[in-house]
């Protein structure tokens, strides 16, 4: 039986509170580890995700996944984005502080759930934006044993607006990015450019990839609209210890939507979540 814990608030010195799910097997120690990290415009409620988390619980894994403190959600509402002012705070910088932070947690003497856990073995999962964070912190930390990414980024610095918008961005200070779900009109502040080019040596995915040296399992849908197959083609290339896994006719979130009403899983995202269990050899 998966014990579900919803929005457990973790409090940090001197940065905001993270928002955390656990999905466990009440009864087992010793559990393997898997972290989670969300995309872009994401949150750890999107969709599919607690389907899936429960899938991975119940092949014998402690399954935990986040909200990034700068997400634009709350603690009181973690689904949409109240807190648009976090979010144009937000940066690369900051996920990675916010990752390790969980991990630190996971780790700690006084984590609630430590007789249920493995930490010998973590597993990093990263979707999207949030695959190219776990793929360098994977690389920066070696408690992280393993790393799965779905529908991976490869590079963020081509993703920033270039020329003349670029430049409307640095004069305005801001720049707005519309949220299909939602209709916001999401910000982000010039800092998340400087940022970048502050700490692009520690940013760039393909350096990281190059230097990683523990098991990769790279999955992207062949007909990704969001995130070309290539980034996955890419990142393999770059990752000598890493495995590509594509799945036919795919797209950025596997057949999944927000929300998701069904107990089951949509059969793309099914085939990542099984292709994960055999790279974890369960």
């Amino acid at each position: 039986m998966v014990t579900r814990l919803k929005n457990q608030v973790y409090q940090r010195s001197g940065d905001r509170p993270i928002l955390i799910d656990y999905f466990f097997e009440e009864h087992t120690q010793h559990q393997p580890v898997i972290i989670f990290c969300h995309g872009y415009k994401g949150f750890k409620d999107w969709g599919c995700w607690d389907v899936m988390a429960t899938a991975f619980a119940k092949a014998g894994f402690f399954f935990l996944k986040f909200n990034f403190s700068h997400n634009g959600g709350t603690m009181d509402q973690p689904i949409d984005f109240p807190d648009l002012d976090a979010f144009a705070q937000n940066n690369y910088t900051q996920e990675l502080i916010d990752l390790g932070d969980v991990i630190d947690m996971a780790y700690a003497e006084n984590f609630p759930h430590a007789d249920k856990i493995d930490t010998s073995t973590i597993t990093l999962i990263g979707h999207s934006r949030g695959g190219g964070i776990t793929l360098i912190k994977a690389k920066e930390d070696s408690r992280v044993t393993s790393l799965i990414t779905l529908a991976s980024v490869a590079d963020y610095k081509e993703r920033f607006p270039k020329g003349e918008a670029l430049k409307q961005w640095r004069e305005n200070g801001v720049f707005y990015v519309k949220n299909g779900r939602t209709k916001q009109q999401m910000p982000h502040k010039y800092q998340f450019y400087t940022d970048f080019i502050e700490h692009e040596e520690r940013l760039t995915i393909s350096r990281a990839a190059k230097k990683l040296k523990i098991p990769y399992l790279i999955i992207h849908g062949t007909n990704d609209p969001t995130v070309s197959f290539s980034s996955a083609e890419k990142i393999h290339e770059w990752a000598k210890n890493s495995e590509l896994y594509p799945i036919e006719n795919a797209n950025h979130v596997f057949g999944s939507s927000h929300p998701w009403h069904k107990k089951s899983l949509p059969d793309h995202l099914n085939q990542a979540i099984q292709a994960s269990l055999k790279f974890l050899n369960i």
